[in-house]
């Protein structure tokens, strides 16, 4: 697996950008809520995507396109939760990375810019 993992074109920039990344040794798991964030982006597009695909915009059927996706439509009901709690997880890794960035004072470092 090691020899794929480097020379295959698509694992090599996975291995690079994850299991070969340089970090320093005295990384907390306060320095992970910059990714968290990219990851809760990603969810919260494709579970838009397909809930957008559902749902309708009229006056008189939104709420029955809502119902519709929670019990119709297959793994409706957790699409919508992970929409719906996908976004505040997004704002509370935000608010932690910012708050990691102003306590540490990386905004001071001339490499942030």
């Amino acid at each position: 697996m090691t020899i794929t993992r480097k020379t295959h074109p698509l694992f090599k920039i996975i291995n690079h950008a994850f299991i070969d990344l340089p970090a320093p040794s005295n990384i907390s798991s306060w320095w992970n809520f910059g990714s968290l964030l990219g990851i809760c982006l990603i969810m919260q597009i494709i579970t838009g995507l397909f809930l957008s695909m559902h749902y309708t915009s009229d006056t008189e059927t939104a709420f029955s396109s809502v119902s519709h996706i929670c019990r119709d439509v297959n793994y409706g009901w957790l699409i919508r939760y992970l929409h719906a709690n996908g976004a505040s997880m997004f704002f509370i890794c935000l608010f932690l990375h910012i708050g990691r960035g102003i306590y540490y004072g990386s905004y001071m470092k001339i490499e942030t810019w």
